[in-house]
This record gives structure tokens, C-alpha cells and sequence, in this order.
């Protein structure tokens, strides 16, 4: 059972149909199955034809190993403690930590350092206080390094679709004009036409568009073999498994070395293809898979599960600095989107990795400004009261697009996931790079890079520069409707792409299409006060004919704002993001409105976010971000009865809990004596524990054990020191509400309810919370959560 259990992050329940022998064995405690529904918690990134044949049990049933270490030197009044701390617990891929267990042997280490004396003692300190800060600075300056390399190479790549610098292939367009003004002609880049001598109207466009698609295909379909071929799990985004795994999950193979590589270089080239995705995302991924390399450096923060998580939170927060440029905007998303940012020297941590991420990026100056800021926002006068009309609709926009957007890329995923392209990847790549690039070379808001569009929606009209002719008075009509087009055709790029096997973000596409919703909007008001300046909603406007009230690149970034919150369902920390990457401090009132606008109105259609929304269909063992509103019921009613648990009784046979320990493949079970509570034991320490007993009794079934301390009138083995003897318990008449905030706020792995004379009744799992709070997605929930093949 344990290896068709192995490839299951939460193992079904199991099929306790025992015997009547194997009950009086376990001191009469029932054994029988869980009536509810089998888990939807199956592993999506293993492939495995076994079907468990266990049915649900209240019991997690993680089968994790133990190694001991040998540096742990204990003191304390209980004996079981000792043993108990004394093992390092080894979780296996697709597990949950033991936050207690984990917490508990750092503070004995701790403890144990405190101790020394000398020179041992102070050469101890120095390494203590250095070993986190040195993996954060170096995670945070190495994050800045690949970020930079990024924005260079996506920007070398993309141009290469369009022609090539006379005097170096590796320098891109704005390397290779550098020192002209925008409306100079730049001779030294060269198309790929004039570089092969064709002056033929007939052959030029037709040669540029081969040569866009052509090199667009290629680079996707390199990012998608790379990913396919050396690091299988360096695709889609990674936030949602990062948020999984600060929860407590355990997916170490999601962040080797390997994919550190395969990440950043498939990021590039997906990039530079012309898909619609975005590189933002996925360097929350790159900066936690370099921060857990270093971090295996030091065995302290290695073998230590929980102080592993509070580095790579800290590395998560710097993943988004380098994204957006924006280090406070990071903190801020952190407290607002990762649990572990509740443990305070998490922030602190989190705010220096920004900080020094920031400065790397600024220091190499991928973009050649000198800024930090992406996307400058110069602001020539105050927003107008009426304005706020147009900016409501934006928002609103925003929420419905958002959530349309969310729900059309759920079902792309689900036909995705049982229709052919599930066994042909790389094909699915190949014809969805081919369209987007032939679709995309026509429409010449979409032909270039998405970050160089949304520069030039944000930006204000100049005498000296007109880009895509936005500022044409003559072309409003024709502006606005390829603005709304490039929306249309944006969203539905979109939703398929972002769950194909290659790196891809969604940030961007999302500035993208509110962004261009957003200067649609404003060429039309502008328009309206050009035709009519004498209206009564522009009196607040300047009076004098031919004045400028109207700043139709502001609008962009309002659109921006509400479309990105109508997705992820971020409120401060986007408007901190945004303020940071535009530069826009002044207008910082707007963006906050359309931002708590589009909340509402996504909120109103649909609970969560694109991140939690792909955290349901993967079926990972995490909680939900708003907190959970019972109707009045309390913890009894849902919790697992004790006749449907599987327990150990105080007095047994060493046979009889092998046969518990063979037959089952559970995390732990609860010890009773007379159906009172005595405690919990796992089943790898029981595992551990019997078995040199077993072989010094020379597998004598009728060897007695016992999990109480001085046990009067009982012989045999003494295997109390095993036992934790303060599992958490309440009474069931708690209301779920309150059980469920400590299941989040306390990382539990259970809980236990007992009767006021300490008889157990009944149990509650995280697996069991997670169920019934993780209920948005109804029938698509877990629907991705299926094996598949590597």
C-alpha cells in the first residue's frame, strides 16, 4: 500500500474492513472506513498507473521517513520529548510539514547554541546571526543579476524578428539607435528585407511576416523542449506552487537547480516568441529556486523544513521587486498574499532581499534609463472630478474582464487536461506560437513586445513623438477600434496560453489589455472635449480653445490597474506596484479607486483569484485567503467520529501493531485506554520502535507493549517515549469558525475533540478544513490534480 500511496500528495483514505482479531488486538478499537467521497488531492505532477485502494480516513496519511541527528544533544524532564526531537523528520514529495515538530527542534538547536562557552560559543553567534542574512543578500542580489539578463536578452531576441544592427548582431534596436531622438530616423538597424537586398513592395511585407513567425515558433518551441526535456516543472508561472509550498507542502523538485537554469532561459525565449505571458510571475519562482540552493549551504537551514520556508518567503518578496522594480510594492505583496509573512523577522527579511534586489537591477540598468521606474508616467495636471466616471466604468471593466478571463482560462485548462493536447505538449506549443505570431504581425499593437506597448499607452502625446499615430487627432476612430480589437484578441491569447509547457506569467498580459481598454477610453473623452469643450462636464476644464484637460495615457494606467485586480484580486499591494512602476505618485487616489471598484465586482462573480482558482485545480493542500464564515455550526458536525478512526489501544502486541503499521499508510493514529485520549504517535516512529523489538523477541506475536509510562501490573515493552502526550484537542462544541482559524493561523496538521473526562470523540484533518473551505471551482476543483507522464 505504501508505494500506490507514495505518488498522492493527500492518500485516499483507507479500507479498514479489519477483522475481528485485529480489534482485540488494538484494545477494541473499531476499525472501519470513512463514508465520505474519495480525495480529489491527487499528485498532478507525478505520473502513476496505480489506483489507491484505500477509501478516506480522518488520519493524514503523509508516509514520511526519519533520520537522526547526530548534533542534537537534549535535556529536558520528558523522556518522550527526547525522542521525540532527537529524529529528523524526513517528508516525502507531495507531503506537509510538521510545522510544531519542525519549530520545536529549532528552538532546542537554539537552545543548545545558547549553551556553549568560548570561543565556540561566539564562533556559533557569528555563523547564526550570518548564515539567513548572507543567502538573502546573495538571493537577492543574484535575482537582480538574472532579472537584468532577462530584460537584456527578451529584448536582443525580440527585436532579432525584425531585422538585425549594421554594425553588431547582438545589439538590439534601441543599443543599436541609441543616441537619437524618437522622431530621427535610425539607419543603422536594418530590416531583414534590406539586409537581404529585397526592394520589392510585393516581397518585403510578405519576407517580414515569414521571418516574425518563423523566429516567434522557433523560440517557444525551444523554451518548450527545454522545459520538457531538463526541468519539467520550470512551466507555467509558479506562484501557486510557491504559495503551496510556504503553506507546508512539500515539492522539493520544484525547485532544483535545474530548473533554476531552464527557468530563466525558457522564460527569455518564451518571452521574446511574442506569446501573450509575461516574465513577471515567473521570477517569484527563479528567486526561490536560487534561494533554496544557497540555503543548502548551511544543514541548519537545510534540514529545518520551517526556517527553509521563512528564507524562500523572504525570496519571494525579491522574485516580485525585480519583476516590477517595485521593493516596497514586494513587502507589500507579501503580507497581502503569503501566510508566512505573519512571522515578523519574515518581513524585515523580505524588506532588505527587496531592497538589495532593487539596487542590482538598478545598478546593471537593463533598460538604459537610469530609473528604476519601467514605465514613467509624467503627470502635467490634476485628475478632474468628472473623470472618475470614466475611471468607474474602467474598473468595472476590469472586474468582468478579469473574472471572464479567470473562468474562459479554467476551461481552457480542463480541455486541455482530457483532450488530446494533454499527450502532444510540445505540438500545442508549436500551433499556438504560429497563430498568435500570424495573428499578432498585422496588428501593430500586438507586433511588438507587450512591455514596449504598455510604455507607449502610458505615455502622453509629444510634439516630437507619435507612437502607433495614438496622438493623431484625424485617427481616433481608427485608434480606438484596433485598441478594442487588440483587447479582444489579448484576453483570448491569454487564456489559452497561460498553461501551456512553457514559462509564462500573467502580469503583463493583464497590464496589456486594461491598459489598451484604458487609452481607448481616453482618446474617446479626449475626443469628446476637443469636439465639444463647452459641454457641462468639462467646466472644470481650462477655458481657453485648443487647452489640454483630458491625459489619455493615465487612462491606460487606470485600465491597467483594474484589469490586473480584476485577476489577481490584489488590492494594496497592486496599488503600491503600480504607483512604484509608473512613477505616478500624484494619481495614486484614481488607481486606488479602480482598484477597490474591481475588486467588488470580481468578488461578485467569483471568489478568487487566477492563483488560488490554479491552486484548486492542482489540488494542493492550501488554504483559501479570506477567512472562512461558518452559518452557525460547530466543529462537531463535521468532524470524523471516533468509530471511523483508526486507533491504537495502550496495551498491545508488538505483532498486532505491525500488522497497523503494514496495513496502513497514514501519518499517525491516536493511542486510547478505554477510549480515553493518552495521546498521538506517528507511524514512522512506531515503525522504528518496533522493530528491533520484533527482532529480539524473534517476531513473537504475543509480545506485550505499551504506550503508558509505569504501567502497574503490565510487562513488556515500554514505547511511551514515542508518544506525543499533548496533541492539540477542544470540545466539538466549538464553532467550526474558530477550528478552522487555527487550522490557518497555527498550521495544524489535526485536531482532536474529546468529552470533558478526555474521551476521544472525534477528529479533524487539514485535509478535512481544506475540503470545505476550497469551494469555489465546484465541479473543476482538483481537476487537474491527475497523474500524468513526465
Amino acid at each position: 500500500m505504501a508505494s500506490d500511496l507514495y505518488n498522492n500528495p493527500w492518500p485516499e483514505r483507507g479500507n479498514v474492513a479489519n477483522t475481528r482479531e485485529n480489534n482485540e488486538v488494538l484494545n477494541q478499537q473499531p476499525l472501519t472506513s470513512h463514508p465520505k467521497s474519495p480525495s480529489s488531492f491527487v499528485d498532478p505532477w507525478r505520473s502513476s498507473s496505480r489506483t489507491p485502494t484505500a477509501t478516506r480516513t480522518s488520519i493524514s496519511t503523509e508516509e514520511d521517513e526519519y533520520e537522526h541527528i547526530e548534533s542534537v544533544n537534549l535535556t529536558g524532564a520528558d523522556v518522550w520529548r527526547t525522542n521525540f526531537l532527537t529524529r529528523r523528520q524526513i517528508y516525502r514529495q507531495g507531503g506537509t510539514i510538521d510545522w510544531q515538530y519542525e519549530e520545536a527542534v529549532e528552538r532546542v538547536r537554539q537552545q543548545n547554541l545558547g549553551s556553549q562557552r568560548g570561543l565556540r560559543k561566539l564562533v556559533s553567534s557569528l555563523l547564526e546571526g550570518t548564515r539567513v542574512w548572507l543567502v538573502l543578500c546573495l538571493t537577492g542580489a543574484g535575482v537582480g543579476i538574472i532579472g537584468a539578463f532577462l530584460d537584456i536578452l527578451v529584448a536582443w531576441l525580440s527585436d532579432l524578428k525584425t531585422g538585425r544592427c549594421k554594425y553588431g548582431f547582438f545589439y538590439n534596436e534601441v543599443a543599436c539607435c541609441s543616441g537619437l531622438d524618437a522622431s530621427e530616423i535610425c539607419g543603422e538597424w536594418q530590416t531583414w528585407s534590406k539586409f537581404l537586398g529585397l526592394h520589392s513592395i510585393f516581397l518585403e511585407g510578405p519576407l517580414q511576416w515569414l521571418v516574425y513567425v518563423f523566429c516567434g515558433v522557433c523560440f517557444a518551441s525551444t523554451a518548450g523542449i527545454l522545459v520538457r526535456s531538463y526541468a519539467p516543472y520550470a512551466f507555467h508561472t509558479g506562484i501557486p506552487e510557491i504559495k503551496a509550498i510556504l503553506g507546508g507542502y512539500v515539492f522539493d523538485e520544484f525547485l532544483t537547480p535545474w530548473t533554476l537554469l531552464i527557468k530563466s532561459l525558457g522564460l527569455a525565449l518564451s518571452v521574446a516568441s511574442g506569446l501573450s505571458l509575461g516574465k513577471e510571475g515567473p521570477l517569484v519562482h527563479v528567486s526561490c529556486c536560487l534561494a533554496l540552493l544557497l540555503s543548502s549551504l548551511f544543514p541548519s537551514l537545510k534540514q529545518n523544513e520551517a526556517q527553509k520556508r521563512y528564507v524562500l518567503a523572504a525570496a519571494a518578496a525579491a522574485g516580485v521587486s525585480v519583476a516590477f522594480g517595485s521593493p516596497l510594492g514586494a513587502v507589500i505583496f507579501g503580507l497581502e498574499e503569503l501566510d508566512l509573512f505573519s512571522h515578523k523577522p519574515v518581513i524585515w527579511r523580505a524588506f532588505v532581499t527587496c531592497a538589495i534586489a532593487a539596487v542590482s537591477l538598478q545598478y546593471i540598468d537593463p533598460f538604459g534609463t537610469s530609473k528604476l521606474v519601467l514605465f514613467q508616467v509624467h503627470s502635467k495636471s490634476l485628475w478632474r472630478d468628472f473623470e472618475l466616471i470614466p475611471w468607474s466604468f474602467l474598473a468595472v471593466a476590469g472586474g468582468v474582464l478579469g473574472s471572464f478571463l479567470i473562468k474562459l482560462n479554467v476551461r481552457v485548462a480542463v480541455y486541455r487536461q482530457n483532450s488530446l493536447l494533454k499527450e502532444w505538449p510540445l505540438l500545442e506549443v508549436f500551433v499556438v506560437s504560429a497563430v498568435t505570431a500570424i495573428i499578432s504581425y498585422p496588428l501593430v499593437f500586438l507586433r511588438v513586445q507587450s512591455s514596449s506597448l504598455v510604455a507607449d499607452l502610458f505615455a502622453e502625446c509629444d510634439p516630437n513623438a507619435n507612437p502607433f499615430g495614438l496622438c493623431d487627432p484625424h485617427s481616433t476612430l481608427r485608434n480606438v477600434f484596433l485598441l478594442l480589437l487588440t483587447a479582444s484578441v489579448k484576453l483570448l491569447l491569454t487564456a489559452w496560453t497561460f498553461g501551456i509547457q512553457v514559462p509564462a506569467g500573467i502580469f503583463l498580459p493583464s497590464i496589456t489589455i486594461g491598459a489598451t481598454l484604458g487609452r481607448a477610453v481616453g482618446l474617446i473623452m479626449h475626443s469628446m472635449h476637443q469636439r465639444w469643450p463647452y459641454l457641462w462636464i468639462f467646466n472644470t476644464c481650462p477655458p481657453e480653445p485648443g487647452s489640454r484637460c483630458i491625459y489619455p495615457g493615465f487612462y491606460s494606467v487606470v485600465g491597467a490597474a483594474a484589469m490586473l485586480g480584476g485577476v489577481t484580486r490584489m488590492t494594496v499591494s497592486l496599488v503600491a506596484i503600480l504607483f512604484e512602476l509608473t512613477g505616478a505618485l500624484s494619481h495614486v487616489l484614481p488607481i486606488m479607486i479602480s482598484v477597490i471598484i474591481s475588486k467588488f465586482i470580481g468578488d461578485a462573480l467569483g471568489k478568487e483569484g487566477i492563483y488560488a482558482v490554479w491552486i484548486q485545480l492542482r489540488g494542493y493542500p492550501a488554504f483559501p485567503n479570506q477567512e472562512f464564515r461558518d452559518a452557525g455550526q460547530k466543529a462537531g458536525s463535521v468532524m470524523v467520529p471516533v468509530d471511523k478512526l483508526v486507533c491504537v489501544g495502550a496495551h498491545s502486541t508488538l505483532r498486532g501493531l505491525e500488522d497497523v503499521v503494514d496495513s496502513h499508510s497514514y501519518y499517525g493514529f491516536p493511542v486510547l485506554n478505554n477510549g480515553l485520549l493518552i495521546g498521538y504517535v506517528t507511524r514512522e516512529r512506531l515503525k522504528s520502535a518496533i522493530a528491533p523489538l520484533l527482532a529480539e523477541t524473534q517476531n513473537d506475536s504475543d509480545s506485550p507493549c505499551t504506550f503508558l509510562a509505569q504501567s502497574d501490573g503490565h510487562r513488556g515493552a515500554d514505547l511511551s517515549d514515542i508518544v506525543d502526550e499533548s496533541p492539540m484537542h477542544v470540545r466539538k462544541e466549538m464553532p467550526l469558525e474558530l477550528v478552522t482559524a487555527m487550522f490557518q493561523r497555527m498550521n495544524l496538521r489535526s485536531v482532536m475533540f474529546t468529552s470533558p473526562n478526555g474521551k476521544l470523540l472525534g477528529m479533524l484533518t487539514k485535509r478535512d478544513v481544506i475540503d470545505f473551505t476550497n469551494t469555489g471551482l465546484g465541479k473543476y476543483k482538483g481537476a487537474l490534480a491527475t497523474s500524468r507522464d513526465d
